[in-house]
């Protein structure tokens, strides 16, 4: 059951943590060691499927088939259970593509971007779960006290400094993404390296010692020189490029004239509800926006359908 009227991708992982086990040596173990137990390969950031009918799925491994990619505790993550079976991602980087090699025939390694609209739901929060905490484990294997090399614990979710005993989590930076209304308007922006014609909503990293909507407001002043007056919170989405947690907002602003700073924004310019279902439909001369697959297009179409 969702706890959201909002559901976006990424988001949804059916999987029991079990996260106040993890500490539980023992149990870990146990799991590990069982055969019944699933393996999802990640190689580099992309996770194994096989081809379906639709799209893809995500390819699990027998724990024996799985065991045989590496034998490196450092490189497995404990995922969670899937009603009594135990579920286990296991980090890949060789620089050979194991599909090639030991994987050969059972399926293969595709990028999460153009995995996230054909995998079933569940299936793609599962696949940026892993690859979440894989991105922070690559950024985060020495200590950030003392320097030392640090070392995986608790099923992967958990890094220990075994020279001074410090303790390291998985970071997840949140960020604020808004889409700025006055009246029957909404304005977004566009980005210098973006493809030619596209438009989306605005972003931001959250600072320390700010609210959302604090945040929300100096990132709207900062970049389009205007005003936030009210801020909606819209929905959030989990975003595994590398490690954040997009925090959705609808914003009231008060009418003026919008500037881009030129240093986040090459240009901003407003749309009007007709001409926002337009850019969705892929109607709109010359632009377009993200595809349903980022909460930048959610914000924009429930805007655009009055439901906000």
């Amino acid at each position: 059951m969702s706890l959201s009227a909002i559901t976006n991708v990424f988001s949804g992982n059916p999987l029991d943590r079990q996260s106040a086990r993890r500490s539980d040596a023992a149990f870990i173990g146990g799991l590990a060691a069982d055969p019944g137990t699933l393996v999802l390969p990640v190689w580099n950031g992309q996770p194994f499927v096989e081809k379906t009918a639709d799209g893809f799925r995500l390819a699990y491994l027998a724990e024996a088939i799985g065991r045989t990619l590496t034998e490196v505790e450092e490189t497995r993550l404990f995922l969670g259970m899937w009603k009594d079976t135990a579920v286990f991602a296991v980090d890949l980087e060789d620089r050979t593509d194991p599909s090639a090699g030991p994987l050969a025939g059972l399926g293969e390694f595709r990028d999460m971007r153009s995995l996230a609209m054909t995998l079933a739901p569940a299936e793609a929060a599962i696949a940026a779960t892993a690859k979440g905490v894989f991105e922070w484990r690559r950024r985060h294997r020495f200590c950030a006290v003392c320097g030392a090399p640090s070392q995986a614990a608790e099923g992967g979710w958990k890094r220990i400094c075994p020279s001074c005993s410090a303790e390291h989590f998985p970071r997840t930076d949140p960020v604020v993404i808004m889409l700025p209304v006055i009246g029957e308007r909404c304005l977004m922006g566009r980005q210098k390296v973006w493809p030619k014609g596209m438009w989306s909503a605005l972003a931001g990293f959250l600072e320390p010692g700010e609210t959302i909507e604090e945040a929300c407001a100096r990132e709207l002043k900062e970049e389009a020189g205007v005003t936030a007056l009210r801020v909606h919170y819209h929905s959030n989405q989990p975003w595994p490029f590398p490690n954040s947690l997009m925090i959705g907002l609808i914003a009231e602003i008060a009418d003026g004239e919008a500037i881009p700073d030129e240093a986040e924004l090459e240009a901003v310019r407003w749309f009007t509800r007709t001409e926002a279902r337009a850019l969705m439909a892929g109607e709109l001369e010359g632009a377009f926006c993200p595809p349903p697959m980022a909460i930048a297009h959610q914000l924009l179409k429930s805007w655009a359908a009055g439901d906000v």
